[in-house]
């Protein structure tokens, strides 16, 4: 019996994407692991980086579903990081230090689908209360649900400081590895 194919990288992203938008209904995260003959962790990982490059993927109670949406601006990106909790202060300032202001985090819950909370934070004051009110509230970052793994709705002045904001994000290892 010949085992089905492997699919790699960049070549199974696009596979993805390709499924998505022809799909009828929602397709969960083990259809599309078994198709693409790996785990499903791989799956969300792909999910989150596809959603890094603006593909509008919707993580649903039912499966991921492609949703209609406005290309972004060059000033505007969505990231795919992973971080331990401790990191997360650096990682906001390593960001707004760039210009950037980081406007939500979004992760994919196993039940309820994408879950997103606003951050707006744009410096160093801003992200020093938001980490001391997580802090002070005993509450738990939404990347602890997901291994450290999450994504950032970005904005800047110019989309050459986004360029080096996310040069940076990558030289630090906060942006999650295809």
């Amino acid at each position: 019996m010949r085992m089905p194919k492997k699919w790699l990288g960049e070549e199974r992203r696009n596979k993805i994407h390709t499924m998505l938008k022809a799909a009828g209904s929602p397709l969960t995260g083990t259809q599309l692991a078994d198709r693409m003959n790996v785990s499903r962790q791989v799956i969300v990982q792909d999910i989150s980086l596809l959603k890094a490059r603006e593909i509008p993927v919707m993580a649903t109670s039912q499966g991921y579903v492609l949703v209609d949406r406005e290309p972004g601006s060059p000033n505007h990106r969505v990231v795919a990081c992973c971080h331990k909790p401790d990191q997360t202060k650096d990682e906001l300032f390593l960001l707004v230090d760039h210009g950037i202001t980081v406007k939500d985090v979004t992760v994919e819950h196993p039940v309820y689908g994408d879950l997103t909370a606003s951050i707006m934070v744009s410096n160093r004051v801003e992200a020093e209360k938001f980490v001391a009110k997580i802090e002070a509230n005993n509450a738990s970052y939404l990347s602890e649900l997901t291994d450290g793994v999450h994504l950032h709705t970005l904005e800047a002045p110019s989309p050459e400081l986004l360029e080096e904001a996310i040069e940076a994000l990558a030289k630090e290892g906060f942006l999650l590895n295809e």
